[in-house]
């Protein structure tokens, strides 16, 4: 019963701000249907058709599709040399385009609104929300100096997101905390990455953790490999065994 008064207050909203779309700009039309029983809320419909989404098959390692006709083995060229101590690896989308504007807005704008798209980018990738059903999701942490500056960390936002709409028990647990305030990584290389993020992470204090359960690691966006699997390393060294790992994107 409370569905219908939620879409007409949303449909009502949209009327008296129209949403912009956080890509190209543009109004996001206000007769979009799709939008009142779900659908993107903060991308038109020309850029919502230019989202990436990522489907098998793809890199177990990473989640990077796998394009034209697969035979036999195939080695991811996006996580070669990567040597992940997690076991798999998937993302629901390519790092471009209005996935790109999503991340960067809800990062760097305090865009906390696309968190609506965010979801709904969840909601179009079955193959992820069957990886984390009833797993815990573990977000890959911000130093603490630069989470008071953001006032957040996207990387829980992203995971509570993910719980949300995968349910059956899926649980955020924030089990991880970042020891070191390193160099921001976007111009190292995989080698650099990893001598940067040495030692960085650790659990927090007073950790309990299940080691048969299942845990998922969640961050943003997926590079190198290398910040994903210097957090998994923390949490085998801790014991767990049945370790996973989800980004929204991959870029």
């Amino acid at each position: 019963m409370r569905a219908v008064p939620q879409r007409w207050w949303l449909g009502l909203r949209d009327v008296i701000f129209p949403p912009t779309c956080v890509h190209c700009r543009g109004l996001v039309e206000n007769d979009n249907a799709e939008r009142t029983a779900g659908g993107f809320r903060h991308l038109c419909r020309t850029c919502a058709a230019q989202v990436a989404l990522v489907a098998p098959p793809h890199c177990s390692s990473c989640g990077h599709p796998f394009f034209g006709t697969l035979e036999g083995e195939r080695q991811c060229v996006k996580c070669d040399g990567l040597a992940p101590v997690f076991r798999i690896g998937r993302t629901t989308s390519l790092f471009k385009g209005p996935v790109r504007s999503l991340v960067i807005e809800l990062k760097y704008h305090r865009g906390l609104h696309v968190l609506e798209d965010i979801a709904e980018i969840f909601r179009r990738s079955p193959h992820v929300l069957e990886a984390v059903r009833g797993a815990r999701l573990v977000p890959v942490p911000l130093h603490a100096r630069k989470e008071r500056e953001r006032g957040y960390n996207q990387a829980r936002l992203i995971a509570e997101q993910l719980a949300k709409v995968a349910g059956a028990g899926t649980v955020v647990a924030p089990l991880l905390r970042r020891v070191v305030d390193t160099e921001t990584q976007t111009a190292f290389d995989r080698e650099e990455r990893h001598r940067n993020l040495k030692n960085a992470f650790a659990l927090i204090r007073g950790a309990t953790l299940t080691p048969g359960q299942h845990h998922v690691l969640v961050d943003d966006v997926f590079t190198t490999g290398s910040t994903l699997n210097s957090c998994a390393g923390v949490l085998r060294d801790a014991g767990v065994a049945n370790l996973d790992v989800v980004t929204l994107a991959h870029g």
